[in-house]
């Protein structure tokens, strides 16, 4: 079976962060977001896959496939116009050849992965299989409403929600859902919508099966939503030190640091993740921290935050908490003196901390 991750999106929610780069290729546990959903989908069966990307995120995604472990599974597939997820399937329909997919949804995670949807998708002899997740608030979300096992009725982003059954953003079409997409109409939002097209695979009364998610599910389209997708991902962290630490260090709880990562005179508890050719030194970092690739830490306490690639903290006056870091970013001191600081910063970003 094939599968399909959208990644065409801007990504407006977590601006200035995606400015420079891709919502995809944002990294929470020292991944990108991109390769949680690749893995996942090669876990479930799938062993043809299609990354739908928009002409502003194709040559980041491009650079990028080149350096995953997954990346060579994949095809890309251009969507010249952000107008939905049903009209991203349509740009797609070439790739996919008239052959069941599942579709994934790039920036949602899982905690246990999509195995048994493709399963239930043939055991069933379903046109969609749709993963759901109960929510407090399903007014963000497509709502489904079910019956004697089966899907009846979609409504995406109601005001009033019919149910508390949120659509988690991973699903498994047949082929037809192809010739219901292509009688749709743009929905308020201007966009084909999808729950449009499973609607429309239900009043024509086509199987829709639910299948709920189990364990925890993160849609990480907020920047309290990455802080806590990494929270998540790092509590499974198993312990390794294999960098260079000194006897003046202290690491203690569930801490990965990298073979070519250095701490000096620095404590560390975990779960923290220190990532390649990363240096801390005289510093501090908390729990429920993921530092990137070439990062330089000095003199800092961090803390519940995600440092990406290549960045430097440098003696800030003040402990950074609850912070996104992007890539190339350069955090120090400036001289004067505000009680605190909480930062969401995009790559290339220059900020003097007093």
């Amino acid at each position: 079976m094939k599968g399909l991750v959208l990644a065409a999106g801007r990504g407006t929610r977590l601006r200035p962060l995606t400015y420079a780069r891709p919502k995809p290729l944002i990294r929470v546990a020292n991944r990108p977001i991109i390769d949680y959903a690749l893995e996942a989908m090669l876990q479930a069966g799938c062993d043809e896959l299609g990354i739908v990307v928009s002409p502003d995120t194709r040559p980041d995604i491009a650079l990028e496939m080149k350096s995953l472990p997954n990346g060579s599974h994949a095809t890309l597939v251009m969507q010249e116009t952000p107008l939905g997820i049903a009209h991203a399937v349509a740009s797609a329909e070439e790739f996919l050849a008239g052959e069941p997919f599942m579709l994934y949804l790039g920036d949602n995670l899982f905690e246990h992965g999509l195995e048994g949807f493709i399963e239930t998708f043939h055991a069933e002899q379903a046109s969609a299989v749709v993963a759901l997740v109960q929510v407090a608030d399903p007014r963000a979300f497509g709502v489904a409403v079910i019956e004697q096992g089966r899907i009846v009725r979609l409504v995406e982003k109601p005001r009033e929600p019919p149910s508390d059954l949120a659509l988690a953003g991973v699903y498994v079409f047949g082929p037809e859902v192809h010739e219901v997409i292509k009688t749709l109409q743009p929905s308020h939002r201007g966009e084909l919508e999808i729950t449009d097209a499973i609607q429309g695979l239900v009043e024509r009364g086509r199987t829709v099966v639910p299948r709920t998610i189990t364990g925890w599910w993160k849609d990480t389209g907020r920047p309290e939503d990455l802080l806590d997708a990494n929270r998540l991902l790092l509590e499974n962290l198993e312990p390794r030190i294999e960098g260079a630490v000194d006897s003046a260090s202290q690491i203690t709880g569930r801490v990965q640091v990298h073979a070519s990562a250095t701490v000096q005179r620095s404590v560390i508890r975990g779960p923290a993740l220190i990532g390649p050719r990363a240096v801390i030194r005289d510093s501090y970092v908390g729990p429920y921290t993921s530092i990137g690739a070439g990062v330089e830490i000095n003199g800092a306490e961090v803390e519940y935050s995600v440092v990406q690639e290549r960045s430097v903290i440098d003696h800030p006056p003040v402990r950074l908490q609850d912070s996104l870091i992007g890539c190339d970013v350069r955090v120090s001191r400036s001289g004067l003196r505000p009680i605190s600081h909480r930062l969401i910063l995009g790559d290339h970003s220059v900020v003097e901390l007093p």
